[in-house]
């Protein structure tokens, strides 16, 4: 539907917790749609509704699996521990090492507004929890170590989580 401004480092949206969604209307899908188009032009593997500006709890993800659309996303277990590198469409060119469960589970609701259990591992557990610390006003930064300006790929473009 639309391609968005991401919003960036500063911005007092990014600190806030974001607010339960009561019901997945047409308003809520509409904007899980914007979620994914955004995500995918900017581009990157996740993104929370705050980085656009709206304060609910709404994320989209792609890691190369397909979309997946949360709404009301709950982190309900996670095990294992792993550091990798992160990036984040809301602080562009900066990446840097966070530590993060290697499995989790979290419940929500999806496009439909049915429940949903996602069981992750790898790359996608990261991601989840990268954007369910969105919906927390946390950002990457506030856990990680070693930040540092992120190498530009050959093509010049970068692909980060959200």
């Amino acid at each position: 539907m639309a391609i968005l401004d991401i919003c960036r480092l500063g911005d007092p949206i990014l600190r806030q917790k974001a607010e339960h969604v009561p019901k997945v209307s047409q308003k809520i899908k509409d904007l899980l749609v914007d979620l994914a188009d955004t995500m995918y032009a900017a581009p990157g593997v996740g993104l929370a509704a705050p980085q656009i500006g709206v304060r609910k709890r709404v994320i989209v993800i792609d890691v190369g699996e397909g979309l997946l659309e949360l709404v009301n996303p709950v982190l309900v277990s996670q095990t294992g521990s792993e550091t990798a590198t992160e990036g984040c469409l809301s602080i562009p060119g900066i990446i840097g090492d966070v530590d993060r469960a290697t499995e989790v589970v979290v419940r929500g609701l999806n496009n439909k507004g049915r429940k949903v259990e996602i069981t992750a591992s790898g790359f996608l557990a990261r991601a989840l929890q990268h954007e369910l610390d969105h919906l927390e006003g946390v950002l990457f930064i506030d856990k990680a170590t070693n930040i540092r300006e992120a190498p530009k790929e050959e093509n010049g473009s970068e692909k980060e989580e959200g």
